[in-house]
């Protein structure tokens, strides 16, 4: 997921659920989007009229309405004032690249804002909702990069991706990195004027931020191992993200060698705070399995994730929370399969995630809002 994914990190994460068989059948068509290449092309779709019950643990969410039919969709983000979703869509399960979206939060108006090539990821708005930023392969190559060979074992692809502004219609659209190395996963501040990114800029996998302009970069983590996908706290003091370090000279080699073919093996994330400037790092999770997607709630004192420590053998992530001090760790959703990118809306009222519930195939992943109850 990783945005969220991916980040291109979502086609990563649905292989891990090939084998699953997932029930239910969508009721609204999904937008064709096939032969599409104009940036900020429109699909006039309606507002869904598609709840679900949430699962009888499901404590926390009410009147769950379904946002996308078909395909994978993932990492959806609200926009600064808590109107509009922007996204990463691929039309089909197995084919295709993703692309950016932008629509209502009730899946109306849906419309593409990237312009077909390559693989865009890592949508969010910025600069006070007049600006959204992206990454994409199309400067290194317009069409889909190939995934990883399977005899590689369960690898993420660490591709060449640059940063990009556009209007939130698509149009405008300037590129603001451009090195050459992986550039992706950017979120901004709470004021949208600074992002904070994943970068090999400097040969490891890093945080950094800069301006939303491409100037004043600043690397703010420091240690062997991939940091990644991180997002600030409301107030903006605060960063959440989540990280795999080396443990053994066995790890080191093995991270160092995929680094080197840019893949990296994301077997056990877990999930750290610091101050915005990367100062005061703490660990916060020690579940020795998969967390990530963290996103803060409103309240700055608890943090939504994906994970899945609690599945017997590993493959369906649900989401938790837990407070920032790493204590307190409770589970949200009980649907056994894939649910992940959880963002609260800037009211904490809402919550929307992508899940594999619902869906009309195999491993198919769409978006859902529901009201958040505490």
């Amino acid at each position: 997921m990783m945005k969220r994914g991916k980040r291109e990190w979502v086609g990563a994460w649905t292989v891990l659920f090939a084998g699953f068989v997932v029930a239910g059948c969508a009721e609204q068509a999904a937008p064709d989007t096939e032969a599409a290449s104009e940036v900020g092309l429109a699909f006039n779709t309606p507002a869904s009229t598609t709840f679900h019950e949430p699962m009888a643990e499901e404590v926390h969410l009410a009147n769950i309405r379904q946002l996308t039919f078909g395909g994978n969709n993932a990492e959806s983000y609200f926009s600064a004032d808590g109107t509009r979703l922007i996204f990463q869509r691929q039309d089909s399960v197995s084919t295709g690249c993703d692309q950016e979206y932008v629509m209502n939060i009730d899946g109306s108006d849906m419309r593409r804002v990237s312009n077909g090539k390559g693989r865009t990821t890592c949508g969010f708005f910025i600069q006070g909702d007049t600006r959204i930023m992206y990454a994409s392969t199309q400067a290194h190559a317009p069409a889909c990069p190939a995934r990883p060979d399977d005899s590689m074992g369960y690898v993420w692809p660490i591709g060449h991706l640059e940063l990009y502004t556009a209007n939130p219609d698509g149009s405008d659209t300037r590129q603001v990195t451009d090195n050459g190395t992986y550039n992706a996963e950017a979120t901004a501040t709470p004021d949208g004027e600074r992002v904070i990114f994943t970068s090999t800029l400097d040969g490891d996998i890093e945080l950094y931020t800069m301006k939303v302009d491409g100037s004043d970069i600043r690397r703010i983590t420091n240690r062997v191992g991939y940091d990644g996908g991180a997002f600030y706290s409301p107030d903006g003091s605060k960063i959440v993200w989540r990280a795999q370090y080396p443990e053994t000279a066995a790890d080191s080699a093995d991270y160092l060698a995929l680094l080197g073919q840019r893949m990296v093996r994301p077997s056990k994330l877990e999930l750290w705070v610091a101050d915005a400037d990367g100062s005061n790092a703490r660990q916060i999770t020690n579940l020795g399995a998969a967390a990530f997607a963290p996103f803060f709630h409103p309240d700055g004192q608890r943090i939504i994730f994906s994970s899945n420590h609690a599945s017997a053998d590993g493959r369906s992530f649900e989401l938790f929370m837990v407070n920032v001090d790493g204590s307190g760790l409770t589970q949200v959703t009980y649907s056994n399969d894939f649910n992940s990118f959880p963002m609260f809306s800037p009211d904490g009222s809402k919550l929307v995630f992508a899940s594999n519930r619902h869906g009309s195939e195999p491993r198919e992943t769409n978006l859902f809002i529901a009201d958040w109850i505490e």
